[in-house]
């Protein structure tokens, strides 16, 4: 297969949900500025999305995968696959989210080629109510949870530079992946994002939220709960799997070039949210368990514990 130069690839990651697939597969469909290629990367190959794939409308790759890469593998699995194929631009999206309009890709293109940026992410806006953020959003020192709240004001009118949700909507040149690799399978999911954004931030290299363009995902701004009269936030996940991978993979980065200074603030932070916030102290026991065993990289799976 050869593609045409300034192709665009998306890569898509599922597990299981072949119902929200179909969405976002028809969304990529109907972008104004074609996809050259989709390729979606199964997780779970026992319930295939095959046939979702081979009927999207798009010349389209089914990549299953029988050991469960995650999150983080899925998305390195798709991205060398997009860059052996040729691909110049990769699109990444989640199963469970999808772009805003039809006119996102040609927007997230255009913002990129214009100012020249190594990647650029759109909004990810609430599908229930695409006025809010999915998730909460810092500009300058304060958190925002609207779209609205996140345009005001006196900085770049298009674009939220340092800052980008690389999973839900983002596109990238494919030279940045030779300069910062691809997503960390170790990780498997929570924090892999965040892993990838510092080592971007390390690089150098420009990107940012383009704030016209937005990526509809599910709320998930429920984990952030607040404290001290919402000045700050402390992720808290109910699900006791995701609570497992967000604090061990949480203890790893806090270690890590970039982000040691953030991490001095973690203990503070959390001993507050939990014996002061929660009064919980088993809980908060548990979380330096777990921060610690991602400090020593011990990244087995939850299933294997």
């Amino acid at each position: 297969m050869t593609l045409p130069q300034g192709s665009v690839v998306a890569v898509v990651v599922t597990r299981h949900r072949t119902e929200l697939l179909v969405d976002s597969l028809a969304a990529i469909a109907k972008q104004t500025h074609p996809v050259a290629h989709l390729i979606v990367v199964d997780n779970g190959p026992d319930q295939p999305a095959r046939e979702v794939v081979e009927s999207c409308g798009v010349p389209a790759t089914w990549l299953p995968s029988w050991h469960n890469l995650g999150g983080a593998g899925g998305f390195a699995l798709g991205i060398l696959h997009a860059l052996a194929l040729g691909a110049d631009w990769v699109w990444l999206g989640d199963d469970d989210g999808h772009a805003g309009s039809s006119t996102a890709l040609e927007s997230l293109l255009d913002v990129a080629i214009r100012r020249d940026l190594a990647a650029v992410s759109p909004v990810v806006a609430d599908k229930a109510d695409p006025e809010r953020l999915a998730f909460p959003l810092r500009r300058g020192l304060t958190w925002h949870r609207t779209r609205s709240a996140l345009m005001a004001g006196d900085g770049d009118p298009e674009l939220l530079p340092g800052i980008a949700s690389f999973f839900n909507g983002a596109l990238l040149r494919a030279s940045t992946f030779d300069v910062i690799g691809v997503p960390d399978l170790r990780l498997f999911v929570r924090g892999d994002e965040v892993e990838f954004h510092r080592r971007l931030v390390r690089s150098g290299l420009p990107f940012g939220t383009a704030l016209e363009p937005t990526y509809l995902h599910p709320q998930g701004g429920e984990e952030f709960k607040p404290m001290l009269g919402g000045r700050l936030h402390a992720q808290d996940p109910e699900d006791a799997t995701k609570r497992y991978y967000t604090y061990r993979n949480r203890g790893y980065l806090m270690s890590q070039p970039g982000m040691r200074r953030i991490g001095l603030l973690e203990v503070p932070r959390f001993a507050w949210y939990f014996l002061v916030t929660k009064r919980s102290p088993r809980e908060f026991l548990g979380w330096l368990r777990l921060l610690n065993r991602g400090r020593a990289e011990r990244f087995h799976r939850a299933d294997t514990l």
